[in-house]
């Protein structure tokens, strides 16, 4: 497993230049275990001002969800906030928090995304390819492209487009939500992605490995809502 930067001069421009060149790399076919036995969310914040990275890890078991372990790993920030090179800043951290985990994951939930990026590499992407991990990106928001909205319907999803190429879906995993972003991230197809999301998804918006991932990067307690 790489560190997804080697050799990189530490400029924005080479961070876009490698980009595109390990956007090659990426698998958009399926390439996970069957039947899958593990799944797993990972997210990103920051603190202390934004210098430190806080990554977490939630593994859980792929048919109960019942939790098999969970991480949390700071790494101090060393590259600024700069729209569409967020993996660059996120993926310290993330290495670290898988390092830490009990064992890999067959499949991966990352929040952001994966394909669905101006040069095909968000940081689902960038982590798959730099791990060998089957991975997905979920996100909130569209980043590029376009699509119809999905209506109304638990599980319904449209295909999201930049141009004529297909770069992800817009589920809609809770009714009366926001529909998420999915997009293959690393070794799984298209037509994976969203079913995949959704067989995770329970009551809430998030699929539930990203769901608990991201309780605990936002320090969010059973007390406490989460996003609907």
């Amino acid at each position: 497993m790489s560190n997804g930067f080697s050799g990189w001069d530490g400029s924005v421009a080479h961070a876009r230049a490698m980009q595109s060149r390990l956007a090659e790399d990426v698998v958009v076919k399926d390439g996970f275990a069957k039947p899958l036995e593990t799944v797993a969310g990972f997210d990103v914040g920051f603190e202390e001002e934004d210098a430190v990275a806080r990554a977490t890890a939630v593994l859980l078991d792929a048919v109960t969800l019942q939790p098999i372990d969970t991480q949390v790993a700071r790494v101090q920030a060393t590259m600024p906030h700069i729209p569409g090179l967020l993996s660059f800043r996120k993926m310290p951290a993330l290495l670290a928090v898988l390092e830490q985990l009990s064992q890999q994951p067959d499949l991966v939930f990352i929040d952001g995304h994966g394909i669905a990026h101006p040069r095909r590499l968000g940081i689902a992407a960038h982590f798959g390819v730099t791990t060998g991990l089957p991975s997905i990106g979920v996100a909130r928001k569209i980043l590029v492209g376009d699509g119809i909205i999905p209506h109304q319907t638990r599980g319904a999803y449209t295909a999201l487009r930049d141009g004529r190429e297909q770069i992800g879906w817009l589920l809609r995993s809770k009714v009366k939500c926001k529909p998420l972003v999915v997009s293959p991230g690393h070794r799984v197809a298209m037509a994976s992605a969203a079913d995949l999301v959704m067989r995770y998804v329970t009551t809430y918006r998030l699929p539930e490995p990203m769901r608990l991932a991201d309780r605990l990067v936002s320090h969010r307690d059973d007390h406490q809502p989460d996003e609907h």
